[in-house]
């Protein structure tokens, strides 16, 4: 008897996986547009900065309602209304013809890329066995490193060969508009997907989550996860705010840590390369073009990173990979940092720069999305998840807001030659080793409904009850099982 159908979860999570092509798209898009677009508006560095980064207050408010929405709705239907939104706002995007109407039509892409970053994972953490978890999750972030190596090209195949003039006037409209197509693609696909049989369990739908759990494996072992979802559900309510979060101490607990995960991958600067790298190797090119060039390394460098790390994450577990790839981040990025402040020509900072990249995909690019996905029980998974995605967009509107101005001014200019936001970076990368090292237990090979005590037993408060025999004995059998 097979004990899953992997053939038909693989397909299942390649489509819900197509989300991360249009969140790369999306998220990447920028990077060829800011400098033709900054032209052409004639746009101050806090504008640069604001046109960049406004998309990510759409994000947070996404993730922020994304439990809400999901919980009440479920995780497909919420997945088709984030392609919708992200139509919208590509085309809107690209007609745009002032500032305001600009940031209004990229906010509601925001909105969707909060939505899509925090329910796709979900749903394939869901639907995925645990001992292939990872690597079912490693799809979307192949995908969505994919649609950012995309994206990349796209931007320097409309640039190549064009007159500066017409990529200031009507070039980065045709690279907004590109991102229709992966859109399209998305809408076709998803209606031929399965509701999550977590959540349909939840809902009380138990008939149709037993359907879908055979469906994915056999009848024996789905009655037997599915008991094992309706215990840990009866042990403890569905918390679908964030205030009934926030009342309970064990699930503030690990609300925090996957929110501190969050932000830590952002801090690490990641995303001052996916939405600046242009603007960054400028600082050494001098060229729009050969800058756009190089922008496809960092993007091959990536995605390099995930697909070794999508064969090994299962294998080797998160912790290791996300502490060593925090000290690996932080010597590329002060290597980097030293060829800035050096005025070193040529390709040694690009190398630093594609090393960080390889290096960020082979441990955080996945390991923090995975993390955020599994370590949240049942009960708070949805909310939580977009309470942690919020953190990660607020951390990111943070990063990307201030990168414009730390790299036009003059005084850093003068001093650090460009290096001056590396640096800060590189403290980041070293806090989240610390933290990594602290509080992250290994969740690798364990199912969705036995995280819960396993990430209490890294809290000393949590750990020491959880030693006492009338502790234990008063939790369900599944967080006893060993």
């Amino acid at each position: 008897m097979r004990k899953h159908n992997i053939r038909l979860i693989l397909f299942i999570c390649s489509v819900a996986s197509l989300s991360g092509v249009i969140l790369g798209y999306d998220a990447s898009v920028i990077s060829g547009v800011i400098e033709p677009l900054t032209e052409h508006l004639n746009l101050s560095a806090w504008e640069s900065g604001w046109a960049v980064s406004n998309v990510i207050l759409g994000c947070v408010a996404g993730a922020w309602g994304v439990g809400y929405v999901s919980d009440r709705i479920g995780r497909k239907s919420t997945l088709i209304i984030t392609a919708v939104l992200f139509v919208i706002s590509a085309v809107g995007s690209a007609l745009a013809h002032s500032l305001t109407g600009f940031v209004l039509y990229r906010l509601i892409g925001g909105l969707a890329v909060g939505m899509a970053s925090a329910i796709t994972p979900l749903y394939i953490a869901e639907i995925s066995p645990k001992d292939w978890r990872g690597r079912m999750l490693g799809l979307q972030q192949m995908l969505m490193v994919g649609g950012q190596v995309t994206v990349y090209i796209v931007n320097y195949l409309i640039a190549r060969g064009m007159p500066h003039a017409w990529i200031v006037s009507e070039g980065w409209r045709w690279m907004l508009a590109s991102g229709v197509v992966p859109c399209a693609l998305f809408l076709l696909l998803v209606p031929l997907m399965p509701e999550s049989p977590r959540w349909l369990a939840l809902k009380g739908k138990t008939d149709r989550a037993r359907q879908v759990l055979t469906r994915l494996s056999n009848a024996q072992h789905a009655e037997r996860l599915l008991t094992e979802i309706l215990a840990s559900s009866q042990d403890a309510p569905a918390q679908s705010s964030q205030r009934g979060i926030l009342r309970d101490p064990r699930a503030r607990y690990i609300l925090l840590t996957g929110c501190a995960i969050a932000i830590l991958q952002q801090v690490s600067g990641i995303n001052i390369l996916l939405y600046y790298a242009p603007s960054l190797l400028q600082n050494i090119t001098g060229s729009t073009q050969d800058s756009l060039f190089q922008s496809i390394f960092l993007g091959v460098a990536l995605l390099a990173g995930v697909a070794v790390c999508l064969s090994t994450i299962d294998r080797f577990g998160r912790k290791p990979l996300l502490r060593w790839g925090a000290i690996g981040c932080a010597l590329c990025l002060m290597f980097t940092s030293w060829a800035f402040i050096a005025q070193i020509d040529g390709m040694l900072p690009v190398i630093g720069l594609v090393a960080f990249v390889l290096i960020f995909g082979l441990s955080w690019s996945l390991g923090a999305w995975l993390l955020i996905s599994e370590i949240f029980p049942n009960r708070m998974r949805a909310v939580a998840m977009g309470f942690a995605f919020s953190s990660m967009y607020v951390a990111n509107f943070i990063v990307t807001q201030s990168f414009p101005m730390m790299n036009r001014s003059a005084l850093l200019m003068t001093h650090f030659h460009g290096a001056f936001p590396l640096m800060l970076c590189t403290v980041g990368c070293l806090v989240a080793f610390w933290f990594v090292q602290r509080f992250l237990p290994e969740t690798r090979g364990v199912s969705l409904e036995h995280i819960e005590p396993l990430m209490l037993s890294k809290s000393r408060r949590f750990a020491a009850r959880a030693t006492r025999p009338a502790e234990q004995s008063s939790l369900p059998d599944w967080a006893n099982t060993k």
